[in-house]
């Protein structure tokens, strides 16, 4: 089941509002950008690079991931470890709102999610 529509145009604003605070300088963009797509009840952050064979396609790399849970209304978050799967962010697993998602992806305290 998606969002609730209420909660989709929250998050939406949100995810905007963070995203244009991240991203690198306009002329950076093509090598390097940040977006987010929301999936059923997922929010994913990841980067867009060229891909290296050929750098007209552009890769998507997963960088963070928070899901919600209905039934406990909260969210809980999720890094992408090498084997290029989602593994449960072990030192802040579930938070009650997707602005503190945000701030512990932005801060990054254990190299997780930026590296």
């Amino acid at each position: 089941m998606a969002l609730d529509v209420i909660n989709f145009v929250d998050t939406i604003q949100t995810m905007d509002n963070f995203i244009d605070k991240i991203r690198p300088p306009k002329e950076m963009r093509p090598q390097l950008d940040i977006s987010y797509k929301i999936d059923k009840q997922s929010i994913i952050l990841f980067e867009i690079r060229p891909n290296w064979r050929d750098a007209k396609l552009k890769m998507e790399s997963g960088i963070a991931k928070a899901t919600f849970v209905k039934s406990d209304k909260v969210w809980k978050i999720y890094w992408m470890r090498a084997d290029l799967k989602w593994h449960l962010y072990k030192p802040k697993a579930v938070v009650g709102d997707l602005s503190v998602f945000l701030k512990i992806v932005e801060e990054d305290k254990h190299s997780c999610f930026w590296g």
